[in-house]
């Protein structure tokens, strides 16, 4: 319950006045404490009267555990630092719904992740905080009481996990012969691999990881998550444990898993809870000992698709916008991967979707569905390229055409030529900056001519984390710093602070939440076709376009920098200095 409705009903109960409500806030504001903690601490609301308003507000049952004595069978549906985590307690099972009592019965977490792991509806009742540890105490153990996970977030109990994992021994084997197949078909469908799977899976998720990594070496197993563009080790299981777990992971992507000699590619979606549908999109590659295995998670609920809050600056995104709403020609968004590039294009593509235009896509793979658009997947293997894709769609009555990459000169001219023939086509690029896209177009055979009649726009970007604002603090920077990252004298003249993340809970200890793009938007303004058609090298346009205005991406992440969005090492690690 948050603090407004909980003080609505103290006020309508009597408990505390109108008055008083200004002083409580102030004072929970100094403290960092909330409102009710105050009012327990100083007795002046008692845990009775809590569960009461509790019970009121959510139209729950409240319940007094010392009155149950529950089933040992329904205890055991949740272990002790699942329940110490959320401060709940089972207390009776009827067919397929499991009754909880909570401490707060507004925690869908909680119950989400109850239904997750015992596939059991849920149903919650409310008790005091002092009936439920007693509870945990009495059928879990003194030791389990407010005891708290060391993994943060993971649901399950990694530890003992692996414990019960490493009991299980499984004897490693050649799939080529077969020796062990069926063996390890069995072993993978174990409740200690499967669960131990689905913990990776969860954990990722509600880290907001971006790619899950599975990684065999000669004597370790490891799994690496990719958060906010960095990979960081979480979990090494049992070496013997490697073929079942690899294994679990071709089942749920309906690989072969006898086929360990060439790469396969999948796909698995998961639903937890009330929660919308995750779907990874599953890549395994044979190394020389084992198979490694690469989840990229797509979660469409953090597609960003509001243009406004990628990390453009207001003249970056106006030069943008002006040139996907030109009636035809093309816009290039580069940069390498992971780098954020499809995220700009579908947010383009958003702001372009109308019930009055025909878009088609062809990307490889088709990351998110968006209503509205055609959307093809690329298939090599059938003959299903981006050059015959984009035949294709200019065949079925286009106006903007978007193609995952511009890989060959096949592409690029057929893309070129719908450029010039009346249509808007969007499409991505390799490359380290805008002006050496030119570069990149040329040299694929296109014909400088071509390139400054159909080009509106380049935008090159990179991805820098965020601080974390939980664990924000001001970091003393020399003056001789800031000028060698490219910083101008006149930006800090009047004083600057720059900051960092000191690592908590939030943002797992590493200082950043998020991230942001660094932009650099190059407009093909007459100066910039001119040079073009001259001969211009990469840096020479460079040079002309910032003469022209246009930010670099080091200008672009050194300003946030000065903004306190990101930290030195974002801008070192992502940016190149302006030569």
């Amino acid at each position: 319950m948050n603090n407004r409705q909980l003080t609505g009903m103290l006020i309508k109960r009597g408990i505390i006045s109108l008055p008083e409500l200004k002083n409580l806030e102030n004072l929970a504001t100094e403290s960092g404490e909330s409102i009710k903690d105050i009012l327990l601490k100083e007795n002046r609301l008692d845990e009775n009267q809590l569960v009461d308003i509790l019970s009121e507000q959510y139209n729950v049952p409240r319940i007094n555990l010392n009155e149950l004595d529950i089933d040992p069978n329904v205890i055991s549906l949740l272990n002790p630092q699942f329940v110490s985590r959320y401060h709940v307690i089972p207390i009776s099972r009827i067919g397929n719904t499991l009754t909880v009592a909570m401490v707060d019965p507004s925690n869908m977490n909680a119950q989400d992740d109850i239904k997750f792991l015992t596939d059991y509806n849920v149903e919650v009742v409310v008790a005091s905080s002092t009936d439920i540890d007693a509870a945990i105490a009495k059928y879990y153990g003194a030791s389990s009481v407010k005891a708290n996970s060391k993994f943060g977030d993971i649901t399950f109990d990694m530890e003992d996990l692996l414990k019960e994992v490493d009991s299980v021994q499984i004897t490693e084997g050649d799939f080529e012969e077969g020796a062990n197949l069926e063996d390890t078909i069995k072993d993978s469908g174990d409740a200690p691999v499967v669960r131990l799977v689905n913990m990776v899976l969860l954990d990722a998720i509600k880290k907001k990881a971006s790619d899950i990594h599975v990684e065999p070496y000669e004597k370790s197993f490891r799994v690496r998550l990719r958060m906010d563009g960095v990979l960081y080790d979480t979990l090494h299981p049992p070496r013997h444990m490697m073929d079942a777990i690899i294994a679990r992971f071709k089942v749920m992507a309906n690989l072969d898993i006898a086929e360990k000699r060439v790469p396969q590619d999948g796909r698995i979606k998961i639903k937890i809870g009330r929660e919308e549908a995750m779907d990874f999109r599953v890549s395994v590659c044979p190394v020389i000992f084992g198979e490694k295995v690469v989840l990229r998670l797509l979660d469409k609920s953090n597609l960003q698709l509001d243009m406004t809050k990628l990390g453009f600056f207001t003249d970056q995104l106006e030069i943008f916008k002006d040139a996907i709403h030109k009636p035809y020609g093309m816009v290039l968004v580069t940069g390498p991967t992971g780098s954020g590039k499809t995220t700009t294009l579908y947010s383009a593509l958003s702001e372009l979707n109308q019930t009055d235009v025909n878009i088609s896509t062809a990307e490889d793979p088709v990351e998110f569905n968006l209503e509205g658009i055609n959307q093809v997947a690329i298939r090599e293997q059938v003959g299903l390229t981006f050059a015959a894709a984009l035949r294709s769609f200019l065949r079925q009555d286009p106006d903007i055409i978007m193609v995952g990459e511009i890989r060959d000169f096949e592409t690029g001219e057929i893309g070129v030529k719908a450029a010039l023939t009346g249509h808007m086509v969007l499409s991505t690029l390799h490359t380290n900056d805008a002006p050496s896209t030119i570069t990149r177009l040329l040299n694929m055979g296109i014909e400088s001519f071509l390139v400054t009649s159909s080009l509106n726009c380049i935008v090159a970007q990179r991805l820098g984390r965020q601080i974390c604002k939980k664990c924000k603090v001001e970091l003393e920077v020399p003056k001789a710093e800031l000028l060698k990252l490219g910083i101008k004298e006149e930006q800090i003249a009047n004083g600057y602070q720059i900051y960092q993340g000191k690592g908590c809970e939030i943002c797992n200890g590493t200082g950043y939440k998020g991230r942001i793009a660094f932009y650099e938007v190059l407009k093909m303004s007459d100066p910039v076709k001119d040079a073009i058609l001259n001969g211009a090298s990469s840096m020479e346009l460079k040079e002309l376009a910032i003469q022209l205005g246009m930010k670099t991406m080091r200008m672009s992440a050194n300003l946030r920098l000065l903004e306190g969005v990101t930290s030195i090492a974002e801008v070192v690690r992502n940016t190149a200095p302006d030569e």
